[in-house]
């Protein structure tokens, strides 16, 4: 460590996965020698240990803990076996970067979300760090947290950065280039068109083999045909078992715990394509069906069913995941859960490359916040879902940073109501960080709509108003 320079997040984080990592399976299962820390641990640092060692996901969480543990791993040791590790935002495939032998992908997001959970002080010692840079308060702590700690600590440094989110996310991307400018690394981009047509995608397929044929020369290896099919047979398992997750939602009361929605998607912006990452979503699939065959519900009933139309929250996951479970308040999905995974072909080079591009173009953000109309977009989405898990209402976070989204979710709410009489819940607080709003404050507005707008509407729910049908569905190839 450099003198004079505080531990980065991403170290401290590894240092802690570690020791889980090499814990047997029994004991972790037990969970007494994991509880037993909570007395010496600070209070927020115990909260996603308490949610995650809960009996009921115990088994699945054990299994994704590890799988982080050696994702991790893997990118702390990358640099002396002579491998690259490649920094990337959410909404890019890690499949990809898994395809290459001498590379490893990392997401600036996943490391903020392990840690805001996992580390004394929730990560704002880094997001402090961005704000004494000069950094304007508007960015956003998904990425700002991470790439801050990059900035101002002795950090785990990428070798290269690739942006995949202008047009989505603008803030998000600008933060990665200043971060690419500052560390002098090289940044890649694949950036989705404004045109939402067949157009528009054949032109984002010609963007991803450009950046294909860049990554291979900075890489200094060949992406063959066979890696690409090796990985891309894994990516498909994924696919069959995270669209079995989601019809399982569909049952009532829902089976899948509520955190299983944040396990989801770390897979997919982590480990898709690798065999850690079909373990973890297998064990979550037989563990939501146990539940299932056994009408496990950890509430008395099933109060409302929720679709979170953009983030959740992070920085307390026992009073946000677990506590609405233990209240009868299903968390479907959240907006993060829309990337809508298509199986791909593995015939050819070429289809597997347009099957990448495609998995690309539905990620989240990507294809309804960087639509030629995003209200409508985001709207067709947060319907599609909706209707398909049984939604009876809708709860929008409210991140001071998503300014875009905050642009247009009257829009969004007035549709909702409108079109499927479902309410929305506007609420204002940063994901990340619990400076903007306490989690019980979070709490108490979510109860009062529940009880008082949700539960009303089910008993003499609004006749939704008749429009004409608008595909909400993904793009699919031809």
């Amino acid at each position: 460590m450099k003198i004079g320079l505080p531990v980065g997040l991403f170290d401290r984080v590894v240092n802690q996965l570690s020791l889980v990592d090499h814990l047997p399976d029994p004991v972790l299962r037990w969970g007494g020698s994991v509880l037993a820390t909570l007395n010496i641990l600070p209070r927020d640092q115990a909260s996603a240990i308490k949610a995650l060692w809960a009996p009921r996901v115990r088994e699945a969480s054990i299994v994704f803990v590890k799988m982080l543990a050696k994702w991790l791993i893997a990118a702390r040791n990358a640099p002396r076996e002579g491998k690259k590790v490649i920094l990337m935002p959410f909404n890019f495939p890690p499949e990809l970067i898994h395809a290459f032998d001498n590379a490893v992908p990392i997401t600036s997001e996943i490391l903020s979300t392990l840690g805001v959970a996992a580390l004394r002080g929730q990560g704002e010692r880094y997001w402090d760090m961005v704000m004494g840079l000069g950094f304007p308060d508007h960015l956003c702590s998904a990425n700002a947290i991470e790439l801050g700690s990059m900035l101002g600590s002795d950090d785990f440094r990428p070798q290269a950065l690739i942006s995949s989110a202008p047009g989505g996310c603008d803030v998000n991307s600008k933060i990665h280039e200043f971060v690419s400018n500052y560390l002098e690394i090289p940044q890649f981009f694949l950036q989705k068109p404004p045109d939402d047509s067949e157009r528009g995608l054949q032109q984002y397929n010609i963007y991803m083999r450009t950046l294909i044929s860049q990554l291979e020369k900075f890489i200094g290896e060949e992406l063959t045909e066979e890696k690409l099919r090796r990985v891309i047979e894994k990516a498909n398992r994924c696919v069959e078992l995270s669209l079995e997750l989601w019809d399982l939602h569909k049952a009532v009361p829902c089976p899948v715990p509520n955190i299983f929605s944040l396990l989801l998607y770390a897979t997919r912006f982590a480990m898709w394509g690798t065999d850690e990452g079909i373990k973890c979503l297998e064990t979550m699939v037989a563990l939501s069906k146990k539940r299932l065959a056994e009408k496990a519900y950890p509430a008395e009933k099933e109060v409302a069913r929720c679709i979170w139309c953009y983030t959740s929250y992070y920085f307390d996951f026992l009073n946000f995941f677990n506590w609405m479970e233990e209240r009868g308040y299903s968390h479907l999905a959240d907006g993060l859960d829309f990337f809508f995974p298509q199986t791909i072909d593995t015939s050819s080079m070429e289809s597997m490359i347009e099957g990448l591009a495609l998995s690309a173009w539905n990620m989240p953000m990507t294809r309804p916040m960087g639509a030629e109309s995003m209200s409508r977009s985001w709207t067709e989405f947060v319907i599609y879902a909706a209707k398909d898990l049984g939604a009876d209402c809708v709860i929008y976070c409210g991140h001071h940073s998503c300014k875009q989204t905050w642009s247009v979710v009257s829009i969004l709410r007035n549709e909702l109501m409108e079109r499927e009489g479902l309410p929305l819940l506007i609420l204002q607080g940063d994901s990340w960080m619990k400076r903007m709003t306490p989690m019980s404050v979070i709490q108490q507005e979510i109860d009062e709509f529940i009880k008082n707008v949700v539960a009303r509407k089910s008993r003499g729910r609004r006749k939704p108003r008749k429009r004409r049908p608008i595909r909400s569905e993904p793009v699919k190839a031809d």
